[in-house]
């Protein structure tokens, strides 16, 4: 549908409140526990999709940001040894749970539950994987068109994925349950069968978590975290998907203006902090331009 002025100016303040709130903000201090049960139990009805065998001794939760650069080092260069080590052997179950900052968060989570359970976390991974090449576009909504193609997305996929208004405010829920109840104030932040870290963590960090809490017989050594993977700007490998229709929503929503977010390579492992948002004002946009 058209998209009226009126609409793109409420668009672009909630992007702004999105981005800029709750700026400043630290970390809480690691180690805090909370109820697992509570943990278990998002706001919001937006569906955890879980990795590895449910009945796992170890949950691990993350709270990400698909524009963090701290959430994207550690999607490329510790998850792959973590789930080959922890998740695909059955000690680890793994869930990744959204964390909006702004709009393009927004969009890229959106796309991966249009998506269907079995590339959700393809998707996602696909965008952390190529994020310095449409978070930093001045036409955000077209680079990020661009990538969803070669994951199997239409234009008009594309568009559909972004008019789930349910999930849209789901998602908010989530995100104000995660600071009210989690003390979540950055991304990326893990919680360990309830034990809150904060930051990015290294692979040798989160096995001295998880060793202790396994059952003896599936102790092992800890591993190595291999070198930083190289992302380039252009010929990245895709999987292809087939969208799924039935997880966009049809409620109309406006396009939100592109956000501008500068980034920096995270000179260690040990030390992120991207600020949490505050609750935005209501926003009735889930689009981006």
């Amino acid at each position: 549908m058209p998209i009226s002025r009126r609409a793109t100016l409420m668009m672009m303040s909630a992007a702004t409140a999105l981005s800029l709130s709750g700026a400043g903000l630290a970390f809480g201090a690691d180690g805090e526990r909370f109820d697992v049960a509570k943990l278990m139990a998002p706001a919001g009805n937006v569906p955890d999709h879980v990795l590895g065998d449910p009945n796992a001794p170890v949950t691990l939760i993350e709270y990400a940001s698909p524009t963090c650069p701290h959430c994207a080092a550690f999607s490329n260069d510790v998850f792959p040894v973590l789930k080959s080590t922890y998740i695909d052997t059955g000690k680890v179950k793994f869930i990744l749970r959204p964390f909006l900052r702004n709009i393009l968060d927004a969009v890229v989570f959106m796309l991966a539950e249009a998506a269907g359970p079995d590339n959700y976390h393809n998707i996602i991974s696909t965008y952390f994987k190529t994020q310095n090449t449409w978070e930093l576009s001045d036409k955000p909504k077209d680079a990020m068109l661009q990538v969803a193609t070669q994951l199997g997305f239409t234009p008009e996929s594309f568009d559909k994925a972004l008019t789930n208004q349910d999930l849209f405010n789901g998602m908010e829920a989530m995100r104000d349950q995660a600071v009210n109840d989690f003390k979540v104030e950055g991304t990326p932040t893990f919680y360990i069968n309830g034990k809150q870290l904060t930051g990015e963590q290294s692979l040798e960090q989160l096995a001295a978590e998880i060793e202790p809490l396994l059952p003896e017989s599936m102790r092992g050594t800890a591993p190595v975290t291999p070198a930083p993977t190289v992302t380039t700007t252009g010929g990245e490998t895709f999987t292809p998907v087939t969208p799924n229709s039935a997880a966009a929503g049809t409620t109309t929503t406006s396009a939100p203006a592109a956000t501008t977010t500068t980034t920096t390579a995270p000179a260690a492992t040990t030390t992120t902090t991207t600020a949490a948002p505050a609750t935005p004002a209501a926003t009735t946009t889930t689009t981006a331009q």
